[in-house]
C-alpha cells in the first residue's frame, strides 16, 4: 500500500499558473466591470487552471458522504450515542436527511460510503458503497486511533472513490461525513497539524455544555500527549493514523485523488476541512483543486481556517456536516464555470468596454 499511495502522490501536479494571465484576460473582457462578480470570478479562474487552460464544465457533480465511528466516544465527548451513525446512514439511504434534499436541489449525485461504522454490513442499496476498513477506530485518548495500514487503506479508498467518479465523467466532487464524536478527532488533527491549542478551538459539537466542552478539551490533550511521538514525527500520515478517523482519512484520500484526476473539490465544513488539512500536509498541491465551501459554526473553525490561509465561500451558520455546505457551494461553482464559458465578451455583445 505504501508504494501504491506514493504513486498517487507522485501523479499530483500543481496547476500551471502561467496560464492565469490568459484566463484573467478573458474574465476581464466579459460584459461587466472588471472584478464585479467578486469571488465568482476567482473560482472561474481557478476552474480554468484546473482545466489546464481549457473551459471547465463543472458538471456532472457528485458528493460522497462517508461514515465512520470513533472509539473516543467512550470518553463522553458527544451527546449522541454511537448507534446514531448507523441510523443516519439508513436515513441517507431512505432520502430523509438534509444532504439528500440539498444534493437533489443542486443536481448532484449522492453516494453514501461505509468506511468504518460499527456493526456488520448494511443491506445492499444502489447509493451505498460498502467498503468498511474497520468497525470504528480505537480510542485516540488511549493510543493511536488507527494502525498505519488502516489509515493507508482508508486513504486509498478515498482515491478509489475519486477514480470511480472520474470514470463516470464527474468533474466536481463534494466531501461529506457522518460519524458521532468526529469533531473530537478533527479538533485533535487541527491542533497537531496547525499548532493550535485545544482550549482555543474545541467546540460543543452536537451541543455539549461548558462542562462537556471542558471534558472534550481534556480528552484531546490526552490524545495529543499519548500520541506525541506521531504528532512530532513530521509524517502527516502518522498524525492522521494516530488522531483521525476512518471517514476523515477516506475524505483526505478523496481530495488527493480528485487533485490527481484534475477534478474540482468542494470541501464541506469542520470535519471535511480537517481531512483537507491532512491532505494538504501530505501533498500541498491539493490546494489548487479545492475550495472550502462554507464557514462552519463550530467556534474553532475560524482559527483553523486562518491557520490554513484560506477563506470559505459561504457564511451561513451551518454545522450539520453530511456534505450540506458542499452542496450549496456547488451552485456557485456551476455559476462560475458558466460565467466563464457562456457570458458574452464586449466585442461579441457590441458593448463598449469603458477603456476607449
Amino acid at each position: 500500500m505504501e508504494t501504491q499511495f506514493a504513486a498517487v502522490l507522485s501523479a499530483i501536479s500543481p496547476v500551471d499558473r502561467s496560464l492565469a494571465a490568459r484566463g484573467q484576460a478573458h474574465l476581464d473582457n466579459l460584459t461587466k466591470p472588471k472584478g464585479s462578480l467578486g469571488r465568482l470570478e476567482d473560482i472561474a479562474l481557478q476552474l480554468f487552471l484546473v482545466g489546464n487552460g481549457e473551459p471547465f464544465s463543472a458538471d456532472p457533480m457528485r458528493i460522497y458522504t462517508v461514515a465512520g465511528d470513533h472509539g473516543v466516544t467512550e470518553e463522553g465527548v458527544s451527546l449522541f450515542p454511537q448507534e446514531v451513525t448507523r441510523q443516519m446512514v439508513l436515513n441517507f439511504l431512505n432520502d430523509g436527511a438534509g444532504i439528500n434534499v440539498l444534493a437533489k436541489t443542486v443536481g448532484a449525485q449522492l453516494y453514501v460510503v461505509d468506511a468504518g461504522s460499527c456493526g456488520g454490513p448494511y443491506e445492499e442499496h444502489p447509493a451505498l458503497i460498502q467498503a468498511k476498513v474497520a468497525p470504528g477506530t480505537a480510542n485516540l485518548a488511549k493510543g493511536p486511533a488507527m494502525t498505519r495500514e488502516q489509515c493507508l487503506k482508508a486513504l486509498l479508498l478515498g482515491v478509489e472513490l475519486a477514480d470511480r467518479a472520474h470514470a463516470d465523467g464527474v468533474r466536481t466532487l463534494g466531501t461529506g461525513d457522518m460519524g458521532i464524536s468526529n469533531t473530537t478527532p478533527s479538533t485533535a488533527l487541527y491542533c497537531a497539524y496547525l499548532g493550535l491549542d485545544p482550549e482555543e478551538i474545541t467546540g460543543p459539537g452536537t451541543g455539549l455544555d461548558s462542562r462537556g466542552v471542558a471534558n472534550k478539551v481534556a480528552v484531546i490533550r490526552r490524545g495529543l500527549e499519548v500520541n506525541r511521538e506521531a504528532v512530532e514525527s513530521g509524517d502527516p500520515v502518522e498524525v492522521l493514523a494516530a488522531l483521525g478517523g476512518l471517514e476523515i482519512a477516506t475524505l483526505a484520500g478523496l481530495i488527493l485523488g480528485g487533485a490527481r484526476n484534475r477534478q474540482f473539490v468542494c470541501v464541506d465544513g469542520f470535519i471535511s476541512t480537517a481531512a483537507y488539512a491532512a491532505a494538504s500536509k501530505i501533498c500541498p498541491a491539493v490546494r489548487d483543486y479545492c475550495v472550502l465551501s462554507h464557514a462552519s459554526a463550530e467556534p474553532g473553525y475560524a482559527r483553523a481556517v486562518k491557520a490554513l490561509g484560506l477563506e470559505p465561500l459561504l457564511h451561513m451558520g451551518f454545522r450539520l456536516g453530511e456534505g450540506t455546505g458542499a452542496a450549496c457551494a456547488m451552485f456557485l461553482v456551476r455559476g462560475a464555470a458558466n460565467i466563464y464559458n457562456d457570458m458574452a465578451t464586449f466585442d461579441q455583445a457590441g458593448v463598449t468596454d469603458g477603456t476607449k
